[in-house]
């Protein structure tokens, strides 16, 4: 039978922060630390169970995505509606 193996809640901590603040996929991760996919989804669900208090707006990773993407769509439109305020005064001085 196999042993368990135990780790480090110092590299468990680095395991789950990897997926939860940096947003990467639970399997890329597990790939890259060596561990099963599994095992590191029970600690991001634990995590998030025991910190679900921290963020009481919790959303799901498909609506921080959309939301990111929202966001620097807005950016891009603020940027390009003052461009835009920019020519028009500047049309509008240079034909008076």
């Amino acid at each position: 039978m196999a042993r368990k193996q135990k780790y480090s809640p110092e590299f468990r901590a680095l395991a789950v922060e990897e997926v939860i603040e940096r947003r990467r996929p639970i399997v890329d991760v597990a790939r890259e630390l060596g561990i099963l996919p599994g095992t590191l989804g029970n600690w991001v669900n634990r995590f998030r169970k025991e910190n679900s208090d921290l963020d009481d707006e919790t959303l799901e990773l498909s609506e921080r995505a959309e939301l990111e993407t929202l966001r620097r769509e807005v950016q891009d439109l603020k940027m390009e509606n003052e461009f835009l305020g920019k020519a028009a005064s500047f049309f509008a001085k240079k034909y008076r």
